[in-house]
């Protein structure tokens, strides 16, 4: 089944104006508009966050990886006491 034609669109739209009101079909327009709008400010605003979260990413494993090469540990080593081994070789 094709796209209607000329007088298939025309009993269309006079349906839909006796349906809503010709007071009411411009107010729903405008009101999709904005809401057409608001959603692509929203789906360009997460589209924003996403590429600052990656960039972040990029950011930190370009800094670990600095860090690796430079003869750093990304974790500190902890050693114990030397006074700890003492107090337990007295003990026995």
């Amino acid at each position: 089944m094709g796209l209607p034609g000329g007088w298939e669109l025309i009993l269309i739209v006079l349906v839909v104006v006796l349906l809503f009101g010709a007071t009411k079909l411009p107010k729903m327009a405008r009101s999709l508009g904005q809401s057409a709008r608001v959603f692509k400010a929203e789906a360009r605003g997460m589209k924003e966050d996403e590429e600052r979260e990656e960039a972040k990413k990029r950011e930190k494993a370009e800094r670990e990886s600095r860090e690796l090469t430079s003869g750093e540990s990304v974790t500190p080593s902890v050693t114990p006491p030397v006074e700890d081994k003492q107090r337990d070789e007295s003990k026995n």
